[in-house]
């Protein structure tokens, strides 16, 4: 993105003094800069109709609220690194308010209104999208980033790697400390982002570097025009009490959770958005072909063998709440082409891990754990695509990276990664596929994407694969 002047300009409101007495009241405004958006936020005391206009020369946007007061004390906001040089007010009696956004280029505005979440209540949010950054510019280098690298060749690993919750959505509050997810999480993040950035072979992309909000679908779309192979959404649990702790990995499932807590999980993490703000009326082509595309892939099984990886190399840096990795329905991991895992680093509803969230040295380690499964895992990745670099080959962990693999057919990369580091179970009569998932602490799902099953039907003999363990001989 290219920065604006870094003039520090404010918000000054004129407030007409006659008759300021709407039905609904504007209680706070807040501005959050994104690289390619910027997005103000109007706190309301009840739900409004509202109504946008667009002038050119000079460029100017106006928002007039149907039956809407200011309410006293608004706090002026800095202004200066957005798309916005001012911001006015008028009230026109009790019909309603209208707000002038002076701006600094021309923009494409987006508005919406949200109903009560988190802790928020009725806001109205205006997003205002520099198109030209948005459609030819490349997603931005962190400020925590290495210098870069020579241009990378089309066989290199893409990894997205998406912190968690920012902007209006906080995620996670710390108990002791308060300490915001969304915070820790994007410190974890370019920590990942430099270890991957200094390795041969790999190219980080950063779903969000700066604390504003992406929306999760809007993650998906990232990740997929940045060609990502791989998906790391990086997140730390609460949960009601103080004593939960360690770090677990998520995968995706499309027919249920492996347990209560896992979804539980996954409806607070795919609630985000009601938080954070998105357009839910937004038309969305993407996710209407994920099942379809997901019930065709064994991109789901790929996820799992990813969060195989990550979890066993994330042993070191902690204790691990589950010893394997869980699956739930994740809005953020529905990408039908790309294996997307999400970290749950820590509890950062346990005072003792929320200070480790908040310590450098336990961010990097986290990042390191993270970093080493993915290193494992990345030549299988490659493959599952028929690429790979020879330094990314020769970086792999025995005996998980294969030497030279061959060239394969693209319609079977995807299991023969799979393959690798396998267990046999042969059917006896009366068992069935869920009686076996729990024998070997594995979703129903993997079992069927691993074996290419259509139904739970059985037949007695019948040779199912099952993924190794970490530490099964």
């Amino acid at each position: 993105m290219r920065y604006l002047q870094r003039a520090t300009l404010f918000l000054f409101v004129c407030i007409v003094p006659a008759a300021a007495f709407g039905s609904v009241s504007v209680q706070n405004l807040r501005l959050w800069q994104a690289p390619d958006n910027t997005r103000l936020v109007f706190d309301l005391s009840g739900p409004v109709e509202h109504r946008l206009t667009e002038t050119r020369n000079p460029d100017r946007i106006v928002i007039e609220i149907d039956g809407a007061r200011l309410q006293d004390g608004l706090t002026p906001l800095d202004v200066s690194h957005s798309y916005i040089s001012a911001v006015r007010a008028a009230e026109h009696g009790t019909a309603r308010l209208r707000i002038t956004l002076d701006l600094r280029r021309p923009v494409r505005p987006r508005s919406f209104v949200l109903k009560p979440a988190g802790q928020y209540g009725h806001r109205l949010v205006i997003d205002l999208f520099d198109e030209a950054v948005a459609e030819s510019s490349p997603e931005p280098e962190p400020r925590a980033a290495l210098p870069a690298k020579p241009v990378l060749k089309p066989s290199d690993l893409i990894v997205a790697i998406d912190a968690g919750h920012g902007g209006e959505d906080p995620g996670a509050l710390g108990k002791r400390y308060r300490t915001r997810e969304k915070d820790v999480v994007l410190a974890i993040a370019r920590e990942l982002y430099k270890l991957v950035a200094a390795t041969p072979g790999m190219k980080p992309v950063m779903i969000r570097d700066g604390d504003y909000y992406v929306g999760l679908r809007e993650r998906i779309r990232k990740a997929q025009r940045q060609n990502a192979d791989v998906f790391i959404s990086i997140h730390a649990d609460s949960v009601a009490g103080r004593q939960a702790s360690g770090s677990s990995v998520y995968a995706l499932s499309l027919r249920g959770a492996t347990n209560e807590q896992a979804k539980v999980l996954a409806d607070k993490e795919n609630a985000a958005d009601l938080v954070g703000g998105a357009d839910f009326n937004e038309k969305d082509d993407l996710l209407l072909k994920v099942l379809v595309d997901m019930t065709q892939s064994a991109t789901i099984g790929d996820g799992l063998s990813l969060g195989t990886d990550v979890l066993a190399s994330l042993r070191p840096v902690g204790p691990i709440h589950y010893d394997h990795v869980q699956q739930a329905g994740f809005v953020v991991l529905k990408s039908p082409k790309i294996p997307s895992i999400l970290v749950e680093t820590a509890y950062i509803s346990n005072p003792a891990e929320e200070a480790k969230l908040r310590d450098k040295g336990f961010q990097r380690r986290m990042a390191e754990g993270i970093f080493a499964g993915l290193k494992r895992a990345a030549p299988r990745l490659l493959m599952r695509r028929g690429a790979g670099t020879e330094s990314l080959q020769a970086a792999a962990p025995p005996p998980l990276a294969p030497l030279a693999p061959p060239p394969v057919p693209a319609t079977q990369t995807a299991h023969a990664a799979l393959h690798q580091g396998m267990r046999e179970h042969v059917v006896r009569s009366g068992e069935t596929l869920s009686q076996i998932s729990r024998q070997y602490d594995i979703h129903v799902d993997a079992l069927r994407f691993l074996n290419n099953l259509r139904d739970d039907d059985l037949s007695v003999g019948t040779r199912l694969r099952i993924p190794a363990r970490a530490g099964d001989p």
